[in-house]
């Protein structure tokens, strides 16, 4: 089976292009499509299928788990659509387990989707990591954040294990936790830790969660546009007054590659 490879800054996926959901990829399968060191290495697989008619986003995390959203991800498979020829650039939709997300795409540039209302759970949480804790906010973007701000990013030092957030119950199927720093007027740098995945180059959902923890930290006033930067590269994310964010970045399609190896049973 012939799948593509691609990244939204450096957040990279395997695209598996289903239209008739004819291929189920076990959890075990995503696993060894997304490691590393012995398979094509990713952050994440998508299925891309369609569901009465409507293209939908079937993302599944690198150890196979399910995740409502992917940021990142969903402009990838929006890019293929279009580069591929099989949707017409411009303003369509796609549906994910977080609901229908509508899409601003060209054939070339950035993409810009709607992410819907990026909501503040107003309860404190902490975050420890090396021996650091910090205070922070507990923040849904479909699926759940911890967001800290830290004075310097060398402060985190190594994401090698998952952080510590308190308390656990409020995230019962686990949590992306973002460090961030406000370098200036409205930029922000960033790094994650996204649950399934380990420490990723970029997180979509985790810069929407970050733009409305930085309105919270800074007591901004709504509208607000950030510019936020993961390792991965640089995203625009703008809240309206209603908290609905919409993140704009770039997607770049890199090569097919040859997964068949992986799904023999």
């Amino acid at each position: 089976m012939i799948a593509t490879y691609g990244h939204g800054t450096e957040n990279d996926f395997v695209l598996i292009f289903d239209p008739k959901d004819e291929n189920s990829i076990t959890t075990a399968q995503t696993a060894a499509i997304c490691n590393r060191e012995t398979g094509i290495g990713a952050d994440g697989l998508i299925r891309i299928i369609k569901r009465d008619e409507k293209w939908f986003m079937d993302y599944r995390n690198a150890d196979g788990s399910i995740a409502e959203m992917c940021g990142n991800g969903i402009r990838v498979m929006a890019r293929y659509l279009v580069e591929r020829g099989h949707q017409p650039e411009g303003i369509f939709a796609i549906n994910t387990r977080d609901g229908v997300k509508h899409l601003r795409v060209p054939m070339t540039d950035d993409i810009s989707v709607n992410m819907g209302q990026v909501t503040d759970e107003d309860e404190a949480i902490t975050a420890s990591v090396n021996g650091q804790i910090w205070n922070g906010y507990n923040i849904s973007v479909g699926n759940p954040h911890a967001v800290v701000f830290v004075n310097e990013m060398s402060d985190i030092g190594s994401l090698d294990v998952a952080p510590i957030v308190r308390p656990r119950d409020s995230y019962p199927e686990g949590v992306n936790v973002e460090f961030a720093k406000i370098i200036q007027g409205n930029e922000i740098v960033m790094r994650v830790f996204e649950r399934g995945s380990g420490e990723t180059r970029s997180c979509g959902t985790g810069t929407c969660a970050v733009a409305l923890a930085a309105t919270l930290h800074t007591k901004a006033k709504l509208p607000a546009t950030w510019i936020i930067t993961p390792p991965g590269g640089r995203l625009e994310v703008s809240i309206d007054g209603h908290s609905n964010a919409t993140l704009t970045g770039p997607a770049v399609l890199i090569r097919d590659v040859d997964i068949s190896r992986f799904l023999v049973e």
